[in-house]
């Protein structure tokens, strides 16, 4: 089938309510009154984070997930159309609200999150069926965040497969925790990128080294390009049984407000550069670049730049 989709970003997709500064060094408490900035909303959410970064880098992206009926969806809807990013995958339905986040930042750029699931939680393999040819359309289909899609995860399995019999790449981004290494281990086999933060892992695998994790997941069957995010040190990655790939930081191109997304915008970096054409570490500083630029702004979208920008901030010739 002709690939019209470069990647087609699957799962969590929500509206940020962003708050700051809020310390988030000492317990908040009750009863108390709290002076901030102007609180704002933006995207949030895999679908948003990943699919604006993919898309400002001069991917053809298309969103898939369940949305409320109500003015959250509107936003979104807005949103991706300005990005210029296909939204007939956005099932809107009445039984249950777009999700939602309450995003507090300290003055470092730290921050915690409410957050209410809502509509993308009942996303189900049957939604997917029934709009597979979108699927079929892509070179890559990203799907995230593993451990908050509880409807998707019992039938991930067989659709990896059938995205693979599709000639379509895969890749899952985690969250929240970063889930439980089963079923993840049955996954492993069908991922043709896994690439979660540290914490993630060490919680899958129960361990905080970052080459015996990787080591691990290849136990497991993982054969795709898999790897670790390593907050300020930068990413450990592994094309391959036995070969590794470092990758550094790179300096941020303004001042640092916020690091929501940071995680999302590494791997729609990477995957940009893959789809570009690019070699993996060629690729992986793209993906430290795309970061880089995410953390320049509030929420996980401001800060994010054009291919040129990026490119020329990762020292790409």
């Amino acid at each position: 089938m002709d690939k019209k989709i470069d990647c087609l970003v699957c799962g969590t997709c929500v509206v940020d309510i962003l708050v700051r500064p809020v310390s988030l060094r000492a317990p908040i408490g009750g009863n108390r009154l709290w002076h901030v900035s102007p609180i704002t909303t933006t995207v949030g959410g895999i679908v948003s984070n990943a699919g604006t970064a993919l898309a400002r880098l001069g991917q053809r992206v298309a969103t898939f997930s369940r949305v409320g009926n109500d003015a959250w969806a509107d936003e979104l809807q807005r949103h991706f159309q300005a990005e210029k990013i296909d939204t007939r995958g956005l099932l809107r339905q009445d039984t249950d609200s777009t999700g939602t986040t309450a995003v507090l930042i300290d003055d470092d750029g730290e921050r915690s999150f409410a957050h209410h699931q809502g509509a993308p939680a009942g996303l189900t393999a049957a939604d997917i069926r029934d709009n597979f040819s979108m699927f079929a359309q892509s070179r890559i289909v990203l799907i995230g965040y593993y451990s908050l899609l509880p409807g998707l995860d019992p039938d991930l399995l067989d659709l990896l497969r059938e995205f693979r019999r599709n000639g379509c790449l895969t890749a899952i981004e985690t969250g929240g925790s970063g889930g439980d290494i089963h079923p993840l281990d049955d996954w492993l086999p069908y991922l043709d990128f896994y690439i979660p933060s540290l914490a993630e892992a060490a919680h899958q695998t129960g361990d905080s080294d970052p080459e015996r994790i990787l080591n691990r997941y290849r136990s497991l069957g993982a054969s795709g390009i898999i790897g670790i995010k390593l907050g300020s040190r930068g990413a450990l990655l592994s094309p391959k049984r036995g070969e590794l790939v470092e990758v550094g930081c790179i300096t941020p191109p303004g001042p640092i407000c916020d690091s929501t997304g940071a995680g999302d915008a590494f791997y729609a970096g990477l995957l940009a550069g893959v789809l570009h054409g690019l070699e993996l570490k060629q690729a992986a500083k793209l993906a430290a670049a795309t970061a880089a630029c995410c953390i320049t702004g509030y929420g996980a979208t401001a800060g994010l730049r054009n291919w040129q920008e990026t490119a020329r901030l990762a020292n790409l010739n």
